[in-house]
């Protein structure tokens, strides 16, 4: 892994090898052909850096959320079938085209639009139970007109469902039940069927299909039951040092008070980089290989927490991807690794390297 700027504030340390070796094992478990999320700038970590590395694992291609997302790849040189996951949108078909983008098709007027204009490839989304997008799976009149229509529809390469509760067994199968019915009730199968995300692909061959959709664990984060290599490495400079008094107050609204004479670190990283405000008074960072409390509340810039007199200016602190880990702080915040990755600043420096 390169080592920090000395000069710098806050960066994060991506280890491009943990990524590609979790990716790795979602397809030893899943024995299926990877379809890689890397939408929300490959969860906040770098969509190009992230996808150039999982080049090694040879997959079908990647998941983005929108067309911006996917010109971006583009740019960039990557060349695999990139799937748009925000379904098609009515006048987005010359851009989705322009860009050779594969677009998800939710609804009848987008299929009509599509294959009106194009006999290029598209994926259509059954809606098994997440009630978010896509044709419902018990709309008998919705499905026989969809399914009409594909029938004439060259470039139905693909189809897929969401599972709203991965670790849900019961839950899952019932869904997938639902997927099922409504893919023998269509024209044909399809080449491309996928349900599986990051949790179930863990879990083993029954939900794989063609293609699985890992996301939260090649970034580090945990799922179906198993921990993942750590990837991402939130760090920031201690930047100032003071001994505040019985009595003194610290941060915004002196929600803390100190209980006797403290050691207080200030540390280049707030809500701007990505520090969840929930995690002021109860936080915690990694400095010289120990945890130490966050006290008052989490700044724009800044978080303070309680050290001992062993701490300088100018220690690194971990966030998460120390002795604290990606999952653990982010139940302390009350929230999920996926939003705390997804929240890291811009102007947290990305740096890309292998431990």
């Amino acid at each position: 892994m390169s080592i920090a700027d000395p000069t710098a504030r806050a960066w994060v340390d991506v280890d491009l090898a943990a990524l590609v070796a979790n990716a790795r094992t979602v397809a030893a478990r899943s024995g299926s052909r990877l379809l890689p999320m890397v939408k929300a700038n490959a969860y906040g970590l770098g969509a190009v850096a992230v996808a150039r590395a999982l080049e090694q694992v040879d997959p079908w291609g990647y998941g983005v959320a929108t067309l911006e997302e996917g010109e971006e790849l583009r740019r960039a040189g990557i060349t695999r079938p990139i799937l748009v996951f925000t379904p098609l949108q009515s006048g987005q078909t010359q851009g989705f085209l322009s860009a050779t983008l594969r677009p998800v098709i939710a609804d009848l007027p987008a299929l009509r639009e599509w294959t009106a204009a194009t006999k290029q490839p598209f994926h259509l989304e059954i809606d098994t139970g997440m009630s978010r997008s896509g044709v419902r799976w018990q709309d008998a009149e919705a499905l026989a007109a969809v399914g009409a229509a594909l029938g004439s529809a060259p470039g139905w390469e693909g189809i897929f469902t969401h599972f709203h509760t991965a670790d849900d067994s019961v839950a899952t199968a019932e869904q997938w039940k639902r997927f099922e019915q409504v893919l023998a009730a269509l024209p044909r199968r399809p080449s491309l069927v996928h349900a599986s995300s990051s949790g179930t692909a863990l879990l083993g061959r029954a939900y794989s299909s063609d293609l699985v959709r890992p996301g939260i664990f090649l970034y580090g984060g945990r799922a179906g039951g198993t921990a993942p290599q750590v990837v991402a490495r939130v760090r920031a400079r201690v930047i100032a040092l003071r001994t505040v008094r019985s009595g003194d107050t610290v941060s915004y609204g002196a929600t803390w008070t100190a209980s006797a004479a403290t050691r207080i670190a200030t540390v280049a990283l707030g809500y701007a980089d990505g520090v969840p405000r929930s995690l002021s008074n109860k936080g915690q960072l990694e400095i010289r290989n120990r945890l130490v409390p966050l006290v008052g509340r989490v700044a724009m810039d800044m978080v303070m927490v309680a050290v001992d007199d062993t701490v300088a200016q100018g220690d690194v602190a971990t966030f998460f991807g120390g002795l604290i880990s990606l999952d653990a702080q982010a139940e302390l915040a009350g929230t999920v690794s996926y939003e705390l990755l997804t929240s890291i600043g811009s102007r947290v420096v990305r740096r890309y390297g292998s431990d």
